[in-house]
């Protein structure tokens, strides 16, 4: 089998340097860190950048794309390699807007190349078994420590514990065993893919509600609503998706400038649901017309809101961002 390996740098690339770890190790180094990765397949390198997870732009997850695009046509799959503060979302951008026809795993390590214990030559060695597997015939993965995580469902949960990522209310779709890869769901894309859309990137600023948010924040971000700063904008909200009674005066303002607002929650499991009245209640904002993300975090709901502006044109693709967001069990 012929695998591609894209690598953009982040902690498993990482060594000391000038102020603290940073991307030094090329893509072809960390192949040579796994002798039995000759075993699983022929490898291919292709550096698409070198920067931490928390340094990915819109430009440098588009090239992400371009160079799994060009991979898909020769490869039997491919592995990205990619700093964990960003990958669920890198990952999560990807599967939305391609249909690649072959698998694709992002993985990374939370302890650097030259930490004693790294994690990065069994995640990588787990992502390309990943993409090598009988059963994974297409969509977007992210592994890491001993399991398969489908790139719609799966955040970042710890700052460093090397099991930080999870998939809320869902789990896994695999794990590794000593008996090989055990299977919870069908190995495939979960997201509502848009592939072929064009160019994405939008300015969309997240602003989280909570205890005295005053909607003066909302009004300096946007800035000038007849030339507003922003593109759309997140709320997380709390709970089932509320926001303080100033927030909403504020998204009110802003709806009625006709720019998006989606509103996610701040909890870390369940989906939002227009259920309370009042200032600031999700019955009050669902009539200002705002999007509901559904189970999607909001740093997630802020990539769908990207690619349904892309989709949409002159304005978000209401019909496309709110698919798939509050159907149980997916």
């Amino acid at each position: 089998m012929d695998v591609t390996l894209l690598s953009t740098g982040g902690t498993i690339a990482s060594t000391d340097g000038d102020g603290g770890k940073t991307p030094s190790k090329a893509g072809e180094e960390l192949v040579d860190a796994v002798p039995e990765l000759a075993d699983l397949a022929s490898f291919t390198v292709e550096r698409v950048a070198s920067v931490s997870g928390f340094d990915v732009t819109w430009d440098r997850a588009a090239a992400i794309r371009r160079a799994a695009e060009r991979a898909a046509e020769e490869s039997d799959g491919i592995v990205v390699t990619h700093g964990t503060d960003t990958m669920a979302e890198s990952a999560y951008l990807l599967d939305l807007t391609t249909a690649l026809g072959v698998p694709v795993a992002f993985t990374g390590a939370q302890r650097p190349f030259d930490e004693v214990g790294t994690d990065g030559p069994p995640n990588l060695l787990a992502a390309a078994r990943t993409v090598t597997h009988e059963r994974a015939k297409s969509g977007t993965y992210l592994v890491f420590d001993d399991e398969i995580h489908a790139a719609r469902d799966v955040v970042k949960s710890h700052t460093s514990a090397l099991s930080t990522f999870r998939s809320p209310e869902r789990g896994p779709v695999g794990e590794f065993t000593p008996a090989g890869i055990r299977l919870f769901r069908e190995p495939r894309s979960y997201a509502d893919a848009a592939p072929g859309v064009g160019e994405v990137g939008a300015e969309i600023p997240i602003l989280t509600s909570g205890l005295g948010v005053n909607g003066d924040t909302l009004r300096r971000v946007v800035g000038d609503p007849a030339d507003p700063a922003v593109d759309a904008v997140v709320v997380a909200g709390t709970g089932l998706g509320n926001t303080t009674g100033s927030l909403c005066e504020a998204i009110e303002e802003v709806r009625a400038a006709g720019i998006p607002v989606a509103i996610a929650s701040r909890c870390h499991e369940g989906a939002t649901a227009p259920l309370y009245g009042g200032p600031g209640g999700a019955t009050t904002l669902d009539d200002l017309g705002v999007l509901w993300a559904g189970d999607l975090p909001a740093w997630k709901a802020r990539i769908k809101l990207a690619v349904a502006l892309a989709v949409g044109g002159d304005g978000a693709d209401e019909a496309f961002f709110e698919r798939g967001l509050r159907e149980p069990g997916r």
